[in-house]
């Protein structure tokens, strides 16, 4: 009988710890809002922006989500860029994991660049014949 009990207690115990463990999010992901648009474009922080090919979104449970499923939404998410520019990764956050302050595009640019201005070229003489 009381062999019985801890077979049944053992795996219960064991998965304590999988109920408790918060999403590992990269040091590199940035904070924003999403607004999903036709597959590949996505908004984010008014700015539109498309998904890489190989991209993954994954909603509160850490489950991956079909950006088709998400149209019309404004969702906070934390989101990574792949070298081309491209959104890679995109975590919907939970309210807690939204609590927690993270930085966005814009606090990492920080000021606007000013535009370059170039004065405009002096027109090329057209050749002589001789």
């Amino acid at each position: 009988m009381f062999s019985r009990r801890i077979v049944l207690f053992l795996p219960a115990l064991l998965a304590l710890p999988a109920l408790a463990f918060g999403r590992p999010f990269p040091p590199a992901a940035l904070r924003g809002k999403m607004t999903p648009g036709y597959a590949p474009d996505v908004t984010i922080d008014g700015k539109p922006r498309q998904l890489s090919p190989s991209s993954r979104i994954f909603n509160q449970d850490n489950l991956i989500e079909m950006p088709a499923a998400l149209r019309g939404k404004d969702l906070v998410v934390n989101y990574t860029v792949d070298g081309m520019g491209y959104i890679d990764r995109i975590w919907i956050l939970t309210g807690d994991e939204a609590a927690i302050k993270r930085p966005t595009a814009a606090e990492l640019a920080g000021t606007p660049p000013t535009p370059v201005v170039r004065p405009p070229l002096a027109p090329v003489p057209a050749p002589t014949t001789k």
